[in-house]
């Protein structure tokens, strides 16, 4: 399923407590489906007179309300339980048990006014937040809190929890059903890179290989005269600089041509390819540019046969709704302490440079085989602005999946290698790699110019199970599940 394409929807759980005023529920209803429809998402829930107070209270409410989620559980991506009152922990919890859904879930609690705690006004909802929370743990469903611990429904900062939950829905469903493309074997050189499909397949993420020989020849028999080809000709001289010989441009349209139709056909969501030195030594071009153009389109795509890579960018992909890229963790700066350069030859996103990048010859490569067979590489300056990276390994031996997260900034300072160069700023740097060694990552980073930790590191550690680090998390965010 492409998630960066389908609606979210949200299932809507409306808990309230009879011994406080049910009507509250009224305006705080209207105010939540006006910002669900302000956000573009849809939403599942039961009429108002469904039930007498239009809210889950008793057993029977949440029997009524978790058959409605079972009879759409396909189409929820998460759920938001909210609060405008104390609200029943048992109903609540008793819902989300018995309709089985699996996904997400976030706990709103309305605000009191200082003038309307008498019995008609009062919600006590920051109490009652607490019994929920508390048994949704007893329960075993992992939930999701508001950035405050009470919040008005009609308020920004609510807003801007819903819009988080939605990525966050993404990021979850999007990788739990994620399949990932292995166009060849890693290479020989590279034995960083390896992974455990088996471990992945463990939180539904699905690895297709295709020998590289097979895509070779796919493109090979691409016909020049064809439509497709052309329309990927003409797609590639808009979206890049580069003035290559003719008969190496052919090669490079007609290799795109073949591993989209791979992509397409096999429903991918990201891909990684064997790009050192198979294919330049017996196709005769690079592959960067055809994975830039495809990660630019929301289809991630790694090099070096980086699979944990390429679900890297996918997480970012899906969590930001903008192009990820990957990147070696390459250089100092100096001497400076928390300045960096990441750099590739390389296959980044047209988004990362912000306008038409140039593409050339893999400098390092081009080295050992020549000039001629490596052309494709999309080299240039990662513009200034804010960013997150992000990287999942397996632990096979341990059996599970590591991953770790933060944010920088890429910088404007100069670096004067060959390739894709980004220059980043990151915060008590020295702690992070220390970090990634003590803990055996790779040199292989995923990056997304938005700043989305938050939500990265929610779906990996509380919904995907993975045992994940987030580097220099903010203060207010230190929150440690026991």
């Amino acid at each position: 399923m492409d998630m960066l394409r389908k609606k979210i929807v949200f299932g809507v759980i409306i808990g309230v407590r009879g011994f406080f005023n049910p009507g509250l529920a009224v305006g705080d209803r209207a105010d939540l489906y006006k910002l669900l429809d302000d956000l573009g998402v849809g939403r599942i829930a039961l009429e108002p007179e469904a039930t007498p107070s239009g809210a889950v209270e008793t057993l029977a409410d949440a029997e009524k309300l978790a058959a409605l989620f079972r009879s759409r559980q396909d189409d929820i991506d998460g759920v938001i339980v909210m609060l405008p009152n104390f609200g029943d922990e048992q109903a609540v919890a008793e819902t989300l048990k018995m309709a089985k859904l699996g996904v997400p879930v976030l706990v709103q609690a309305s605000s009191d006014e200082i003038g309307k705690v008498d019995l008609a006004g009062r919600r006590d909802a920051f109490c009652g937040k607490l019994s929920v929370c508390n048994n949704l743990r007893q329960y075993g469903i992992p939930f999701t809190d508001t950035s405050s611990h009470t919040c008005d429904v009609g308020g920004p900062g609510f807003r801007r929890d819903v819009a988080d939950f939605a990525a966050l829905c993404r990021v979850v469903r999007g990788l739990r059903s994620a399949k990932i493309g292995l166009l060849g074997v890693r290479p020989a050189a590279f034995q960083t890179v390896r992974c455990s499909e088996k471990l992945l397949q463990a939180s539904g993420i699905k690895v297709i290989p295709v020998d590289l020989s097979v895509v070779i020849a796919a493109a090979r028999k691409v016909g020049t005269d064809e439509p497709e080809y052309r329309r990927k000709l003409e797609e590639i001289l808009a979206y890049a600089e580069m003035d290559p010989k003719p008969e190496i441009l052919e090669k490079i349209v007609k290799y795109t041509v073949a591993v989209e139709r791979f992509v397409q056909n096999n429903g991918l969501d990201a891909t990684a390819v064997q790009c050192w030195d198979s294919l330049e030594a017996n196709y005769g071009c690079g592959s960067c540019l055809t994975q830039s153009m495809m990660s630019n389109r929301l289809k991630p795509s790694a090099c070096e046969g980086d699979v944990a890579g390429a679900v890297s960018m996918l997480a970012l992909a899906l969590a930001a709704g903008r192009p990820a890229a990957l990147l070696d963790w390459n250089n100092n700066y100096g001497s400076e302490p928390d300045i960096l350069v990441a750099t590739h030859c390389s296959n980044y996103p047209a988004d990362f440079m912000g306008t038409r990048p140039n593409v050339g010859t893999m400098g390092v490569l081009s080295t050992s085989i020549g000039a001629e067979v490596c052309f494709g590489a999309v080299k240039g300056r990662v513009l200034p602005g804010e960013m997150t990276y992000f990287r999942l390994s397996t632990e096979d031996a341990g059996g599970y999946i590591k991953a770790y997260v933060g944010e920088g900034e890429f910088v404007d300072l100069p670096f004067g290698m060959d390739g894709g160069i980004a220059v980043c700023r990151i915060g008590k740097m020295r702690k992070l790699f220390r970090f990634l060694c003590a803990n055996g990552f790779e040199h292989h980073v995923a990056m997304v110019r938005t700043p989305v930790a938050h939500i990265v590191n929610e779906a990996a550690a509380n919904y995907l199970g993975w045992r994940a680090y987030w580097h220099d998390m903010p203060d207010d965010l230190d929150a440690v599940r026991l």
